[in-house]
């Protein structure tokens, strides 16, 4: 009888069938009918004596280790054996696995055949000594106590330090325990097969002890019993499968015996397998009770269990269910299980799914019994998934006859998918439906009769169309990449492709159009890459990793292929599609991907001339960037110094350079002879020129040409006349920036003269001064230019030129003045933070529109980026940053990475003088709106809260260390207060300050001062008020209440009384202890202690100070040995807070000043609050003004993403699983899915959820 509860010893023999227990079979009837007759104990016919006297065989070790622990018993409780210390309870002889496990089973058969009871409870105290537990059940609560007393008994044994147990402990030792642990039940239940497991008894108390494991709050238990189960049920349908195969052979004997002629018939022979028949089913029905119990029982509760790795356990095992047994378990009552799993939330329980569906659709004969899931799960599952892997395939192993055309389609677009797993799954697939359904023998054939050298011609044009037709992807080296693993031997056919694109078709074939021979090409340079590079292209992959052996040897053999043939056929391409722009250009990558000593080696000069040759056709032919930057490469690839070709090509380029700067010149000299005279031809070939000049000089040091004077005197005669070209600005910017550029490394490699140092700073200033007189020229890509030449330049030319042994370089060093500096930042602010909605909306729908406004802002971008490296590398002065800081909020979704980026740096620079520049931003947008609405503000106004928020967002940005930023915060807060208090109010003294409002922006920055820095900054406010404007309660007044009592809160409750209701600071001085918070208490003891210490010296020449200094290191150190204060420490650096401490002169601040002046105010500032003290409606009413400065720890989850939100509420759900100890809080379950099975078989559960009717 399989109860809930453990059997009582006194009364086994009582041991009736379950009358609710659920037969299970392969009918959805049968399983939903709950009346099933129990069935009686049998064994094996013919076994059963047998097994009860046989003896079995053991090693002398075995012996040893059984007689041991048969003897090691004290009434159930295991005791080791104290000469030798072998392992004497099953769980140590499991976990150590020294015992071959079939004899450590057969022990264990033993002792339960001389006593059950002694052998039954070390099985259970394995069980609970395999989940970790230190306690052990002994005999008494065996016999007397209930199942659930047992194990609430045990929870109270396991070790509450650790939450560790022996299934999720790491090392080699306790991975081979999970195996030995798995082994010892499959082994147990194979042993046990012909009687032990229909007794009862054994069976009956091993469920029922797991299926209460199973549902305690204790994760240990509850995995541990989870595994065992579905182990134990594994076993089971293995004993299941071998009866019902019996079953068969006894049918068919007894059919045959049956069907003999009466006089041959033995009625004997009948009768005995007639009643062995019987005897089979009784058997098989007894095994359908135990796998029901464990199913309905264990399975259905834990597969949506909290802990994913439990719910992986079960639906791994029902997969093996399924597989070795699917006549009874492959049927839609189980298969839903797997189809709602599908959506489980755990990449690993989704793997676990998949798996188990691939090893059933790689068995054809299943297909029938899969149809209906097919149709109701197939791609229900994200197939994006990372988690899926090579699994992605999930229905595409075996089953794509079922799958229709538009399914297939979803599986296809997948080979573009940034994860590579994924994609080449998804390429395997596209490999099987689309490039293997060929006969092979055939196309040979074929492609001979029509004078080809591969059969691979149809499949590249499928290939070719399949690439073309893909709309939303144009990425060939993706699909490339893809296909690389499952079809390399049709994407290196080189030969065929150059034959498709170089000869002329031939019958049956049709001809490539020009699109297609694009695409071909594309798809070939591709290829070519992933062979010579072996590695997936950027965005697949974190790296390029260590090729192994194999693969390095399969990397030097292709690309000795391709080379020697692209070497004769590259030439060839070229001359075809010479005036093709697109298709010239990815034929010029190709070289770059040779083996140039194959030229030499194999005598391959002439080729080697007809490739320079074509090269210089297209140079001469085209004008495109990309066209001209592939030849440049081509030419600086071919002229290294490591082949024995570079003299040749080198002679050529120089041929090339020669012609190209005669023509150059002498354009030039008529453009401006000419002047505003000058035609379209003359610019033309000013400009055709000096393009090809400035592709070139990118790669080549052209500099002995002089390309610099002509390109100066262009843009000279620009600026002074007004009329040059803006692309012949643009281009003579650029040629004059390479040039510097490669002077400059001339110079820094060699050992340069004082005349060359001073030649070049000429050349540089000159050129700074063109482009800053280009800033103000009416085109705006002449504007953009210039502005990116600039900021590069002064990059490259600051005070981090002479670092690393330059200090020779030192003449070339320049600093922008402020002039300089003024025009830069004008032009960030008139042309990257500007606003489109407008042009947004009129261009909305374009998709050639819209792809421009993402260039467009890529533009702004980079604008943006270059300016702000100048920021933070500290080459312009950091306050201009404040005009970017306080566009953060409004041009966040564009621009913000960008400008937290710099905040963070410049933090990291200086973190005063980064304060000081946030709190200026935030000055000039209060003045902004000071001039746009007067000083009557709205403050309740969308403006004035903008601005707030703006200020919660910085403040967020100094962390939680509130240490590190404590000297940044107070210097915040001490210009926000001058700030609101420099200019009074014209209309007179008793109204407030024009800028008095700013104090309510300013509360913000309240929450990240210390307790005693508060103070302090309270003490500096109080500098600034009269004695009347502590007393004023009116509306206008109340961002001064606001910001004071921003101030005191979280201090002593005493001192925020003497603000709120005037008392004086001598009542108020009674401090309040429930007014600390707890949570900080030693932090505050300790900075307190540093306060005192401040409070204490005895320099008194300190003075306000004004532009703030590099920032001074605080410390809140607790210096308690006096004696050994003045030691040095030989690990501190300078400027370190040992210094700090030690150094009287570091260690003085604002903050310490503040401190200073602080008494000789108390009395002061106590007499301006006494008035007030019997105003207890204005109390009131400052009160719920007050504003709580406690921070959520998670107050950047503002600006995360709405995945990022839900990774954390999982972890939170996983966080409320109790292990150990275990609590009130009953266990969670996982969110379950809907039945798509069954959609109205629905009840509610005692949680509220909607649950599905199993």
């Amino acid at each position: 009888m399989i109860t809930s509860e453990l059997p009582v010893l006194q009364d086994s023999s009582n041991e009736s069938a379950a009358p609710d227990a659920v037969s299970l079979s392969m009918s959805m009837s049968e399983i939903e009918d709950p009346e099933v007759k129990g069935k009686k104990k049998r064994g094996r016919p013919g076994k059963q004596q047998q097994s009860a006297t046989k003896k079995p065989r053991k090693s002398p070790t075995d012996k040893a280790v059984g007689v041991t622990r048969g003897r090691g018993k004290a009434n159930g409780v295991a005791v080791h054996n104290g000469e030798g210390g072998e392992p004497v309870t099953l769980f140590e002889v499991v976990k150590l696995g020294k015992s071959a496990m079939q004899s450590v089973v057969d022990d264990w058969i033993e002792s339960y055949k001389q006593d059950r009871d002694i052998a039954l409870l070390d099985l259970i105290n394995f069980f609970i000594q395999c989940s970790g537990c230190k306690g052990t059940v002994r005999i008494e609560m065996f016999r007397n106590m209930q199942n659930a007393e047992i194990i609430r008994k045990m929870t109270e044994e396991f070790d509450e330090d650790s939450g560790d147990y022996p299934l999720t402990m790491p090392g080699p030792l306790w991975k081979k325990f999970r195996y030995n642990f798995c082994e010892f039940i499959c082994v147990l239940i194979r042993q046990c097969q012909y009687s032990i497991i229909y007794d009862e008894y054994m069976m009956d108390t091993v469920i029922s002890l797991l299926t209460g494991l199973s549902d305690s709050q204790v994760r240990a238990f509850r995995h541990t019993s989870t595994l065992a189960a579905m182990k134990l049920m594994t076993a089971l349908v293995n004993v299941a499968l071998n009866l019902s195969i019996h079953q068969d052979n006894t049918q068919r004997q007894y059919e045959a015996e049956r069907n003999k002629m009466a006089g041959k018939r033995a009625n004997e022979k009948l009768e005995l397998l007639l009643q062995k028949r019987k005897e089979l089913q009784e058997n098989q029905d007894e095994i359908e009770n135990m796998m029901n119990s464990i199913f309905k029982g264990i399975f259905v509760h834990r597969y949506r269990d909290a802990i994913a790795e439990i719910r992986a356990i079960c639906i791994e095992e029902i997969g093996v269910w399924m597989k070795m047994y699917s006549d009874a378990f492959l049927n839609d009552s189980y298969l839903k299980y797997v189809g709602w799993t599908l959506h489980d939330r755990q990449g690993e329980v989704r793997l676990k799914c998949l798996k188990a569906l691939q090893n059933l659709y790689t068995n054809r004969e299943l297909f029938p019994k899969l149809e209906l899931f097919t149709n109701r799960f197939k791609f229900s599952a994200n197939v994006h998934d990372k988690k899926f892997c090579s699994e992605v395939q999930l229905i595409s192993v075996g089953s794509e006859d079922a799958l229709s055309n538009e399914d297939c389609e979803n599986v296809y677009h997948l080979v573009y998918s940034a994860h590579r797993p994924v994609a080449v799954a998804a390429g395997e697939f596209l490999h099987r439906k689309l490039f293997s359904r060929h006969d092979p023998l055939a196309e040979e054939a074929l492609a001979k009769r029509r004078g080809r050298s591969s059969p691979n011609g149809n499949l590249i044009r499928m290939l070719v169309l399949f690439f073309l037709e893909s709309e939303l992807h144009e990425h060939a080296a993706y699909l490339v990449d893809s296909l690389w693993e499952s079809s390399q031997e049709l994407l290196k056919d080189w030969e065929c492709m150059t034959e498709l694109l170089l000869e002329e078709p031939v019958g049956g074939e049709e001809v490539l159009s020009d699109r297609q021979e694009s695409a071909l090409i594309e798809l070939m340079v591709c290829t070519i890459r992933q062979a010579a590079e072996a590695h997936p292209p950027v965005g697949r992959g974190t790296g390029k990793r260590v090729l192994t052996a194999k693969e390095r040897k399969t990397q030097i053999d292709d690309k000795n292929k391709l080379t020697e043939h692209f070497i004769m056929a590259l030439p060839m391409l070229l001359s075809k599609y010479q005036a093709d722009s697109e298709k010239v250009a990815n034929l010029l990558q190709i070289p770059q991907f040779f083996d140039l000593d194959v030229y030499s080696a194999g005598r391959m000069e002439k080729h080697l001339d007809a490739l320079l040759k074509q090269i210089r056709l297209v140079v001469e032919k085209h004008i495109e960037a990309d066209v001209l930057e592939a030849c440049s490469k081509t030419y600086s690839i071919l002229c290294s110094e490591e082949y024995t070709i570079m003299n040749r090509v080198d002679i050529a380029r120089s041929q090339l350079i020669d012609e190209m700067t005669d023509r150059f010149a002498h354009s030039v000299e008529e453009l401006l002879q000419e002047a505003e005279e000058a035609d379209d031809d003359d610019i033309y070939n000013v400009l055709a020129t000096l393009k090809r000049l400035t592709a070139f000089h990118n790669a080549h040091d052209l500099t002995r040409w002089d390309l610099f004077g002509n390109c100066y005197r262009l843009l000279k005669a620009g600026i002074e006349q007004g009329s040059m070209p803006e692309q012949i600005a643009v281009q003579a910017l650029q040629c004059s920036h390479y040039s510097i550029l490669w002077q400059l490394v001339k110079i820094t490699e060699g050992a340069p003269s004082k005349d060359d140092l001073l030649a070049l700073r000429r050349v540089v200033k000159s050129f700074l001064a063109v482009c800053q007189q280009c800033l103000s020229n009416v085109n705006t890509p002449v504007k953009e230019q210039a502005f990116m030449l600039l900021c590069d330049l002064l990059m490259i030319f600051s005070h981090q030129l002479v670092s690393g042994g330059r200090e020779g370089l030192q003449p070339l060093v320049f600093n922008p003045d402020s002039t300089l500096q003024n025009e830069l930042l004008n032009f960030v602010l008139d042309h990257v933070f500007i606003d489109q909605d407008d042009e947004n909306q009129s261009m909305e729908g374009d998709e050639e529109d819209e792809a421009n406004k993402i260039e467009a802002l890529h533009k702004r971008r980079n604008l943006l980026a270059a300016f702000s490296k100048l920021i933070i590398y500290d080459i312009v002065d950091m306050p201009a940053a404040a005009d970017i800081f306080k566009h953060y909020m409004k041009y966040y979704n564009d621009y913000g990475d960008i400008i937290k980026e710099t905040l963070s740096k410049t933090r990291q620079t200086d973190k005063i003088q980064c304060a000081k520049t946030l709190i200026l931003s935030l000055q000039q947008l209060f003045n902004e709106l000071l001039q746009d609405q007067g000083p009557n503000l709205d403050r309740t106004s969308s403006h004035v809260s903008g601005i707030k928020e703006l200020a919660r967002r910085f403040a967020l940005t100094f962390g939680l260390d509130q240490i590190k930023t404590r000297e940044a915060v107070a210097t915040l807060h001490k210009d926000g207060i001058e700030f609101a208090f420099k200019f009074q109010n014209p209309r007179g003294a008793e109204l407030p300050p024009i800028n008095l409002a700013f104090l309510e922006v300013l509360s913000e920055f309240s929450s990240k001062l210390l307790r005693q820095d508060k103070k302090t900054v309270h003490s500096y406010l109080e500098k600034f008020m009269s004695e009347t404007m502590s007393e004023r309660r009116e509306d206008v007044w109340l961002p001064l209440i606001s910001y004071r009592n921003s101030l005191l809160t979280g201090g002593d409750e005493g001192d925020r009384m003497s603000v709120t209701s005037g008392s004086s600071s001598k009542t108020g001085s009674v401090r309040s202890k429930k007014g600390r918070p707890p949570l900080h208490k030693k932090r505050i003891e300790e900075e307190s202690s540093v306060e005192g210490s401040w409070l204490m010296r005895s320099d008194t020449t300190l003075q306000t100070p004004g532009p703030l200094q590099p920032p001074q290191l605080t410390s809140t150190v607790l210096r308690e040995n006096r004696a050994a204060e003045h030691l040095p420490d030989p690990d501190s650096e300078p400027g370190s807070e040992n210094d700090f401490v030690h150094n009287p002169q570091m260690q003085m601040s604002w903050l310490g000043q503040q401190k200073m002046d602080d008494s000789s105010r108390k009395d002061r500032s106590g007499m301006s609050y006494i008035k007030s003290r019997s105003n207890q409606g204005v109390r009131q009413t400052v009160r719920g003004l007050m504003e709580d400065d406690a921070e959520p720890i998670f107050e950047d989850v503002m600006m995360s993403s709405r995945g990022q939100l839900e990774d954390m509420n999982e972890e939170f759900e996983d966080t409320m699983v109790i292990d150990l100890p275990p609590s009130r809080n009953r266990r969670e379950r996982a969110e379950l899915r809907p039945d798509f099975f069954d959609s109205a078989a629905m009840i509610e559960d005692e949680s509220g959820f909607s649950m599905p009717m199993f």
